[in-house]
């Protein structure tokens, strides 16, 4: 018999719709807690972003309400749901929430075991707290884009993916609710996060910016081995137009790989910088003879770090990803069936039913009030207002 999901028995509210507060709520509801997403009534729902039916889970295991945070009703029924919640997730403008009577030390009062996550872009304080932003402004300010390849025109390469978001915003409030969570296991008090997802960049960029900080040596494009210096770290293209990565950093592994392509001339010359355009040409000349998947099926089982540059339509029928059953099953009742990435990350669980994803006019709205107090009667004239719906 399997173990229940690891966060089995933990209520997140989560008042966002978009952004690193969602890709946090959907690691946690994908570790089993119970996530309820709050959003605003339909006369209110232009002040958040829809996302996309398909997106974050398609709503995979979570429960939905909608209220209005504006009313004293509303307010009221929100603080209700509060009080029974192990942890609480917002993405307003710095200062929002306690204006709305929703922040922390309203929260506290009535919950001193709440785990409150403020997710923003720079923080809550500081000179660029109120700054709007996206994940490519964070990426910016942190140094990603800046030690990242350039486009023909000179500028960075915006990135295929949302990092900032996804690792410096979603996961970094995942891992610092978890840690409170931990703490309150033991000491029963609850904790205020000020996740910042320029912050979380800096996390990620720790590597290049402590190595300045130390030598001041200026990382960059080519500046080290992870940013290009070198041949045996780099993209090539193959007979068939397309791309292999290659990222021989330990010398075995680069002598594995100049063995296999006849290039063993070039093993003791790995990290010589006057010889890399050499090294260079001679893998880009010998990548070249041969087409890409012929290739990988020779050299990935031969430790030469090497693996195939995938678009997307590959990769979701790769063999090794259907084999780790990466991949779920859902099902919209106007869009029909299609797959979506499933609980991927460590400890999720992976096999679970086809997923009915629901209409956004379907809510749990009723049902999640009762289970904190309220009468059926009490919910319909809150119904009536359109505080809730």
């Amino acid at each position: 018999m399997s173990s229940p999901p690891l966060l089995e028995g933990f209520t997140v509210l989560d008042l966002s719709s978009v952004g690193p507060a969602s890709r946090c709520s959907r690691i946690l509801a994908d570790y089993g807690a119970s996530v309820i997403k709050v959003g605003p009534t339909s006369r209110k729902a232009s002040v958040q972003i829809q996302p996309p039916y398909f997106s974050y889970g398609a709503g995979r295991g979570m429960k939905r309400v909608q209220v209005d945070l504006k009313a004293t009703e509303g307010k009221a029924a929100f603080l209700r749901l509060a009080a029974a919640a192990d942890v609480v997730i917002e993405s307003f403008r710095p200062g929002v929430a306690a204006r709305l009577g929703i922040g922390y030390d309203d929260l506290k009062r009535l919950n001193p075991r709440v785990v409150y996550c403020s997710t923003s872009g720079y923080g809550q304080d500081g000179p660029y707290s109120s700054w709007t932003g996206h994940d490519l402004n964070y990426l910016a300010l942190g140094g990603f884009l800046d030690c990242s390849s350039r486009r023909d025109d000179g500028a960075p390469a915006i990135p295929g993916a949302t990092v900032a978001d996804s690792a410096a915003g979603g996961m970094q409030a995942a891992i610092a609710i978890l840690a409170a969570l931990l703490r309150r296991g033991a000491s029963g008090e609850g904790a205020y996060l000020d996740v910042s997802v320029a912050d979380g960049v800096l996390s990620l960029m720790s590597l290049h910016i402590d190595e300045y900080l130390a030598t001041r040596n200026e990382p960059g494009p080519g500046s080290n081995i992870l940013t290009g210096r070198y041949a045996c770290y780099d993209l090539y293209r193959t007979r068939d137009g397309k791309w292999l990565s290659l990222a021989a950093i330990e010398p075995a592994f680069f002598a594995n790989l100049c063995k296999a392509l006849g290039l063993e001339r070039w093993i003791p010359y790995q990290l010589d910088d006057a010889r890399q355009e050499e090294i260079r040409a001679a893998l880009r000349k010998a990548f070249a003879e041969r087409d890409r998947d012929d290739w990988i099926a020779e050299l990935a089982p031969a430790d030469t770090c090497v693996a195939p540059v995938y678009s997307v339509p590959e990769l979701v029928d790769d063999p090794h990803l259907l084999a780790r059953k990466v991949f779920l099953e859902a099902k919209h009742p106007e869009h029909g069936g299609f797959r979506q990435v499933g609980p991927v990350l460590a400890g999720g669980r992976r096999e679970q039913p086809a997923h009915r994803v629901r209409s956004e006019a379907e809510t749990d709205t009723d049902a999640l009030l009762r289970e904190v107090g309220m009468t059926k009667q009490q919910i319909e004239e809150l119904r009536h207002a359109g505080v809730v719906e």
